[in-house]
Protein backbone atom coordinates (compact mmCIF):
# COMPACT_ATOMS: atom_id res chain seq x y z
CA UNK A 1 0.00 0.00 0.00
CA UNK A 2 1.59 3.62 -1.01
CA UNK A 3 0.93 5.72 2.24
CA UNK A 4 3.45 8.50 0.57
CA UNK A 5 0.88 11.16 1.47
CA UNK A 6 -0.07 10.03 4.71
CA UNK A 7 1.19 11.54 7.91
CA UNK A 8 -0.29 10.95 11.42
CA UNK A 9 -0.61 14.56 13.83
CA UNK A 10 0.99 13.78 16.57
CA UNK A 11 -1.57 14.90 18.75
CA UNK A 12 -3.03 11.58 18.07
CA UNK A 13 0.05 10.15 20.16
CA UNK A 14 -0.55 12.58 22.57
CA UNK A 15 1.80 10.72 25.29
CA UNK A 16 4.81 10.26 23.10
CA UNK A 17 6.97 12.98 23.19
CA UNK A 18 8.48 14.28 19.46
CA UNK A 19 11.36 11.64 19.38
CA UNK A 20 8.71 8.94 20.54
CA UNK A 21 6.03 9.90 17.70
CA UNK A 22 9.39 10.57 15.17
CA UNK A 23 10.35 6.63 16.16
CA UNK A 24 6.91 5.20 16.14
CA UNK A 25 6.01 6.64 12.88
CA UNK A 26 9.23 5.54 11.27
CA UNK A 27 9.02 2.20 12.45
CA UNK A 28 5.74 1.70 11.23
CA UNK A 29 6.27 3.17 8.15
CA UNK A 30 4.21 6.21 8.18
CA UNK A 31 5.95 8.47 5.98
CA UNK A 32 4.53 12.30 7.70
CA UNK A 33 4.37 13.81 10.65
CA UNK A 34 2.16 16.63 11.53
CA UNK A 35 4.17 19.00 14.42
CA UNK A 36 2.98 20.75 17.58
CA UNK A 37 4.54 23.81 18.43
CA UNK A 38 4.91 22.47 22.20
CA UNK A 39 6.68 18.95 21.34
CA UNK A 40 8.89 20.75 19.05
CA UNK A 41 10.28 23.38 21.75
CA UNK A 42 10.15 21.23 24.66
CA UNK A 43 12.50 18.95 22.41
CA UNK A 44 15.06 21.89 21.11
CA UNK A 45 17.11 23.21 18.47
CA UNK A 46 17.77 19.32 16.75
CA UNK A 47 14.13 18.90 16.06
CA UNK A 48 14.07 19.71 13.12
CA UNK A 49 17.74 17.18 12.26
CA UNK A 50 15.54 14.85 14.73
CA UNK A 51 12.85 14.67 11.83
CA UNK A 52 15.32 14.93 9.04
CA UNK A 53 17.51 11.83 9.94
CA UNK A 54 14.00 9.33 10.14
CA UNK A 55 12.90 10.82 6.64
CA UNK A 56 9.96 11.80 7.90
CA UNK A 57 7.99 14.85 5.88
CA UNK A 58 6.10 17.43 7.93
CA UNK A 59 2.71 18.45 6.12
CA UNK A 60 2.31 21.49 9.11
CA UNK A 61 2.82 22.80 12.37
CA UNK A 62 0.19 23.41 14.80
CA UNK A 63 -0.82 25.84 15.82
CA UNK A 64 -0.71 29.41 15.85
CA UNK A 65 -0.90 31.40 18.62
CA UNK A 66 -4.58 33.24 19.83
CA UNK A 67 -5.25 36.24 18.83
CA UNK A 68 -8.25 36.65 20.61
CA UNK A 69 -6.89 39.71 22.67
CA UNK A 70 -7.96 43.61 22.47
CA UNK A 71 -5.26 44.47 24.76
CA UNK A 72 -2.63 46.41 22.05
CA UNK A 73 1.02 45.04 23.82
CA UNK A 74 -0.68 41.67 24.04
CA UNK A 75 -1.62 41.45 20.71
CA UNK A 76 1.53 43.02 19.23
CA UNK A 77 3.25 40.33 21.47
CA UNK A 78 0.55 37.31 19.87
CA UNK A 79 1.59 38.77 16.33
CA UNK A 80 5.23 37.77 17.09
CA UNK A 81 4.97 34.58 18.70
CA UNK A 82 3.05 34.08 15.37
CA UNK A 83 6.43 35.09 13.75
CA UNK A 84 8.09 33.00 15.44
CA UNK A 85 6.26 29.71 14.68
CA UNK A 86 5.85 30.62 10.82
CA UNK A 87 10.01 30.58 11.21
CA UNK A 88 9.96 27.02 12.87
CA UNK A 89 7.74 25.73 10.63
CA UNK A 90 10.04 26.67 7.76
CA UNK A 91 12.78 25.35 9.78
CA UNK A 92 10.87 21.98 9.83
CA UNK A 93 10.15 22.14 6.95
CA UNK A 94 6.27 22.46 7.20
CA UNK A 95 4.83 24.52 4.34
CA UNK A 96 1.99 25.14 6.43
CA UNK A 97 1.34 26.80 10.30
CA UNK A 98 -2.11 25.95 10.88
CA UNK A 99 -4.68 28.86 11.91
CA UNK A 100 -6.79 28.64 15.30
CA UNK A 101 -6.89 32.27 16.25
CA UNK A 102 -9.39 32.03 19.19
CA UNK A 103 -12.12 34.33 19.61
CA UNK A 104 -13.82 36.44 22.00
CA UNK A 105 -11.72 38.35 24.05
CA UNK A 106 -12.00 38.01 27.88
CA UNK A 107 -15.64 40.11 28.75
CA UNK A 108 -15.97 40.46 25.08
CA UNK A 109 -19.57 39.49 23.24
CA UNK A 110 -18.64 41.25 19.86
CA UNK A 111 -18.05 38.11 17.10
CA UNK A 112 -17.72 40.60 14.31
CA UNK A 113 -15.00 42.61 16.02
CA UNK A 114 -13.47 39.34 17.02
CA UNK A 115 -13.59 38.60 13.50
CA UNK A 116 -12.35 41.64 12.20
CA UNK A 117 -9.26 40.96 14.50
CA UNK A 118 -8.50 37.62 12.92
CA UNK A 119 -8.43 39.21 10.06
CA UNK A 120 -6.20 41.64 10.74
CA UNK A 121 -4.41 39.76 12.36
CA UNK A 122 -3.56 37.50 9.62
CA UNK A 123 -2.96 40.64 7.40
CA UNK A 124 -0.11 41.64 9.58
CA UNK A 125 1.49 38.17 9.32
CA UNK A 126 0.94 37.65 5.79
CA UNK A 127 4.30 39.17 4.29
CA UNK A 128 6.63 37.27 7.33
CA UNK A 129 4.37 34.04 6.28
CA UNK A 130 5.62 34.64 2.44
CA UNK A 131 9.42 35.47 3.25
CA UNK A 132 9.58 32.22 5.54
CA UNK A 133 7.59 30.01 2.56
CA UNK A 134 4.99 28.57 5.02
CA UNK A 135 1.62 29.73 4.28
CA UNK A 136 -1.13 30.60 7.07
CA UNK A 137 -3.64 27.51 7.08
CA UNK A 138 -6.91 28.42 8.02
CA UNK A 139 -8.74 25.77 9.62
CA UNK A 140 -12.16 26.50 10.07
CA UNK A 141 -13.33 24.75 13.47
CA UNK A 142 -16.84 23.29 14.24
CA UNK A 143 -19.48 26.13 15.42
CA UNK A 144 -19.84 24.85 19.05
CA UNK A 145 -16.00 26.57 19.38
CA UNK A 146 -17.01 29.69 18.16
CA UNK A 147 -16.96 31.57 21.70
CA UNK A 148 -13.23 30.49 22.73
CA UNK A 149 -11.26 28.50 20.24
CA UNK A 150 -12.15 30.30 16.65
CA UNK A 151 -13.95 32.39 15.44
CA UNK A 152 -13.74 30.70 11.82
CA UNK A 153 -16.36 28.25 11.87
CA UNK A 154 -17.43 27.51 8.08
CA UNK A 155 -15.23 26.47 4.86
CA UNK A 156 -17.00 29.67 2.89
CA UNK A 157 -16.24 31.86 5.76
CA UNK A 158 -12.40 30.71 5.35
CA UNK A 159 -12.62 30.84 1.87
CA UNK A 160 -13.84 34.03 1.59
CA UNK A 161 -10.95 35.14 3.77
CA UNK A 162 -8.41 33.36 1.93
CA UNK A 163 -9.29 35.26 -1.16
CA UNK A 164 -9.26 38.41 0.11
CA UNK A 165 -5.45 37.44 1.74
CA UNK A 166 -4.07 36.05 -1.22
CA UNK A 167 -0.50 34.67 -1.60
CA UNK A 168 0.27 33.24 1.40
CA UNK A 169 -3.00 31.58 2.90
CA UNK A 170 -5.09 28.28 1.92
CA UNK A 171 -7.40 26.42 3.68
CA UNK A 172 -7.03 23.05 6.28
CA UNK A 173 -9.39 20.74 5.77
CA UNK A 174 -10.74 18.72 8.82
CA UNK A 175 -13.73 16.34 8.42
CA UNK A 176 -14.44 16.46 11.85
CA UNK A 177 -15.26 20.33 11.95
CA UNK A 178 -16.63 20.13 8.40
CA UNK A 179 -18.60 17.00 7.63
CA UNK A 180 -21.90 19.00 9.18
CA UNK A 181 -21.63 21.99 6.93
CA UNK A 182 -24.20 21.77 3.80
CA UNK A 183 -22.00 23.39 2.16
CA UNK A 184 -18.51 21.95 2.68
CA UNK A 185 -18.67 19.42 -0.69
CA UNK A 186 -19.16 22.87 -2.95
CA UNK A 187 -16.65 24.71 -1.45
CA UNK A 188 -13.97 21.79 -2.03
CA UNK A 189 -14.87 21.92 -5.41
CA UNK A 190 -14.26 25.78 -5.46
CA UNK A 191 -11.52 26.03 -3.36
CA UNK A 192 -9.84 23.83 -5.85
CA UNK A 193 -6.40 21.87 -5.40
CA UNK A 194 -4.36 25.12 -4.94
CA UNK A 195 -6.04 25.98 -1.92
CA UNK A 196 -6.20 23.22 0.20
CA UNK A 197 -3.01 22.63 2.01
CA UNK A 198 -3.91 19.41 4.18
CA UNK A 199 -6.62 17.19 4.63
CA UNK A 200 -7.34 16.44 8.27
CA UNK A 201 -9.06 12.52 9.15
CA UNK A 202 -10.75 11.12 11.89
CA UNK A 203 -14.25 10.38 12.43
CA UNK A 204 -16.94 11.96 14.40
CA UNK A 205 -18.55 9.19 17.28
CA UNK A 206 -22.73 9.26 18.25
CA UNK A 207 -23.04 9.85 21.15
CA UNK A 208 -20.02 12.11 21.59
CA UNK A 209 -19.17 12.19 25.07
CA UNK A 210 -16.70 14.92 25.22
CA UNK A 211 -16.91 17.55 22.30
CA UNK A 212 -13.32 18.73 22.33
CA UNK A 213 -11.65 15.30 23.29
CA UNK A 214 -13.59 12.69 21.99
CA UNK A 215 -13.00 12.21 18.31
CA UNK A 216 -13.13 8.59 16.68
CA UNK A 217 -11.07 6.66 14.88
CA UNK A 218 -11.57 6.53 11.35
CA UNK A 219 -14.38 4.43 10.48
CA UNK A 220 -15.94 4.27 13.90
CA UNK A 221 -18.44 7.15 13.50
CA UNK A 222 -20.46 8.49 11.17
CA UNK A 223 -18.50 10.58 8.71
CA UNK A 224 -18.69 9.51 5.29
CA UNK A 225 -14.87 9.97 4.33
CA UNK A 226 -15.36 7.92 0.91
CA UNK A 227 -17.19 10.11 -0.33
CA UNK A 228 -15.08 12.95 0.52
CA UNK A 229 -11.74 11.36 -0.87
CA UNK A 230 -13.89 10.95 -4.23
CA UNK A 231 -14.46 14.85 -4.39
CA UNK A 232 -11.03 15.32 -3.88
CA UNK A 233 -9.67 13.22 -6.65
CA UNK A 234 -12.50 14.85 -8.38
CA UNK A 235 -10.59 18.23 -8.02
CA UNK A 236 -7.33 16.72 -8.41
CA UNK A 237 -5.91 17.22 -4.97
CA UNK A 238 -2.45 15.74 -4.86
CA UNK A 239 -1.46 16.94 -1.21
CA UNK A 240 -1.14 15.48 1.96
CA UNK A 241 -3.73 13.40 4.47
CA UNK A 242 -3.07 13.15 8.23
CA UNK A 243 -5.17 11.51 10.86
CA UNK A 244 -5.59 13.57 13.96
CA UNK A 245 -7.68 12.47 16.78
CA UNK A 246 -8.44 14.06 20.03
CA UNK A 247 -9.11 11.21 22.43
CA UNK A 248 -9.09 11.98 26.10
CA UNK A 249 -10.92 8.70 26.87
CA UNK A 250 -9.54 6.27 24.14
CA UNK A 251 -7.18 6.85 21.85
CA UNK A 252 -5.03 8.39 24.33
CA UNK A 253 -5.30 5.92 26.96
CA UNK A 254 -3.76 3.16 24.80
CA UNK A 255 -0.02 2.21 23.63
CA UNK A 256 0.97 4.70 21.36
CA UNK A 257 2.43 1.65 19.14
CA UNK A 258 -1.48 0.48 19.09
CA UNK A 259 -2.75 4.04 17.71
CA UNK A 260 -0.36 4.34 14.99
CA UNK A 261 -0.68 0.22 13.63
CA UNK A 262 -5.08 1.50 13.78
CA UNK A 263 -4.31 4.39 12.18
CA UNK A 264 -2.63 2.65 9.69
CA UNK A 265 -5.03 0.15 8.90
CA UNK A 266 -8.01 2.42 9.28
CA UNK A 267 -6.54 5.07 6.96
CA UNK A 268 -4.98 3.29 3.96
CA UNK A 269 -7.88 2.93 1.81
CA UNK A 270 -8.28 6.51 1.84
CA UNK A 271 -4.69 8.20 1.53
CA UNK A 272 -3.36 5.73 -1.28
CA UNK A 273 -3.30 6.95 -4.58
CA UNK A 274 -6.30 5.98 -6.82
CA UNK A 275 -5.35 4.71 -10.31
CA UNK A 276 -5.25 6.61 -12.86
CA UNK A 277 -8.12 5.23 -15.64
CA UNK A 278 -6.96 3.79 -18.70
CA UNK A 279 -7.35 5.44 -21.66
CA UNK A 280 -9.96 3.99 -24.49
Amino acid sequence: MDLSRFAINQITTKNWTLAQAVDGYARAGVPGIGVWTEYADAHGASAAQLIRDAGLFVPCLCTSAWVNLTDKAAFAAALDENRRRLDLAAELGAKTLVVVPGSLATGEKDLRAARARVGDALEALLPHARAAGVALGLEPLHPMYAADRSCLSTFAQCLDLCERLGEGSGLVADVYHCWWDPDFEDGLRKAGPEKILTFHLCDWLAPTRDLYQDRGMVGDGVIDIARYRGILDEIGYDGPFEIEIFSKLDWWTRDGDETVRMSVDRCAPFVAPRPTPALA
